[in-house]
């Protein structure tokens, strides 16, 4: 990954919206230079995924944070939770927990049935969910 390659994520970072031709005038490559580079990107893993997020005004998030029992690899916890279709994030942590989940829904409803569903996950022995009350 090159400077390039870094500046093309900023952008769709800042606006997932942004198209081939613009991001290419933005750092003065062709189009078909820029959707081989995302590609390229896309393959390697580097962008895992383009997604919305949405705004606290219009939905709700929160952060979970689990205790994993030590019989139970956390990485297969983590792979599992990346799986529900509110965990925007899993962080695999150190400190007093072994898992930070970031959560998002349209609704607080929506948040608290996905935390309800990792409570149900094998292996997760305790929670502490934080809503997001305002983010900047």
């Amino acid at each position: 990954m090159d400077d390039t390659d870094r500046e093309i994520i900023r952008i769709l970072k800042n606006d997932g919206r942004a198209t081939y031709s613009d991001i290419g005038k933005r750092v003065s490559l062709s189009e078909g230079a820029i959707r081989k580079r995302i590609k390229a990107l896309v393959d390697s893993g580097v962008i895992r995924r383009f997604t919305i997020k949405v705004g606290l005004a219009e939905g709700a998030e929160a952060i979970a944070l689990l205790s994993i029992n030590p019989s139970y690899p956390t990485s297969d916890v983590s792979k599992l939770l990346r799986k529900f279709p509110n965990v925007e994030t899993v962080y695999e942590i150190t400190g007093q927990y072994d898992i930070a989940v970031i959560i998002s829904g349209l609704n607080i409803v929506e948040v608290n049935e996905c935390v309800e569903k990792i409570r149900r996950v094998d292996g997760v022995v305790n929670t502490n969910t934080m809503i997001i009350l305002h983010s900047w």
